[in-house]
């Protein structure tokens, strides 16, 4: 379990791809004071296993199933990632409740500068918006973020100013601080970018305690990502 917030931007420095997977050494001598082999670390909010590591550098191991459903198969040597060590049951809860489960990727469609923030809006398919709703939780490569802005439930989703129509685009925005810009890799992101994104797991279990019948009354393609969702 994490909390979204980053606790150091490491660097890739060597990817290693095999048939089984992809083998990631990461550069992040921050975070390793008091590694331990076989832990958790969340990579840009994926939940990877630390499986070797020295005074500087950790390595993971990435299956082809976190590859498909999370954007780690596009990293490469030089690649600046997100990382977060699992919470101690006496941490802070700064963030939110994360998993480090990647359910899906956005791109990014806009980055609009509003004041000192940054607001950023992201398009993905429009199946995951039963689990957004306005100033609620979202984790964005791995930082825990609030939901600005999002469309009704119960608006038209094709209604809406993504320009990728190839599937049923669903929208949300958030506004970024400088510091949160300055500490992660979303300061570096431009439109077009893919990020990962983990929904609100409290909102899952409120969906799926409702029921079915609720998923497929604003879903017209009656499709239950519950069900056939993507983790990573």
């Amino acid at each position: 379990m994490f909390s979204g917030i980053v606790e150091e931007v490491g660097r890739v420095l060597k990817v290693e791809e095999t048939g089984d997977g992809s083998r990631l050494v990461i550069e992040a001598p921050g975070i390793l004071t008091d590694a331990q082999m076989g832990e958790s670390i969340s990579v840009c909010g994926t939940c990877l296993t630390v499986v070797a590591f020295d005074q500087r550098t950790f390595t993971v191991e990435a299956v082809q199933e976190t590859l498909r459903c999370t954007t780690l198969g596009e990293l490469k040597e030089g690649s600046k990632v997100n990382l977060e060590k699992a919470l101690k049951v006496s941490d802070r809860l700064g963030g939110h409740m994360v998993t480090g489960h990647v359910d899906t990727v956005a791109r990014i469609e806009s980055i609009i500068p509003e004041g000192f923030s940054k607001v950023y809006k992201f398009c993905l398919d429009s199946k995951w918006a039963p689990f957004f709703v306005k100033k609620g939780s979202v984790t964005v490569h791995g930082v825990s973020l609030t939901v600005v802005d999002c469309p009704d439930l119960d608006l038209d989703m094709t209604d809406i100013s993504c320009k990728d129509q190839s599937q049923q685009n669903f929208w949300f925005t958030v506004a970024l601080i400088p510091h949160t810009l300055e500490v992660t890799t979303l300061g570096s992101l431009t439109a077009g970018d893919l990020v990962n994104i983990e929904t609100d797991v409290i909102a899952r279990y409120l969906v799926r305690l409702v029921g079915e019948s609720y998923l497929k009354n604003i879903n017209k393609a009656g499709e239950s990502v519950l069900i056939h969702g993507n983790e990573g």
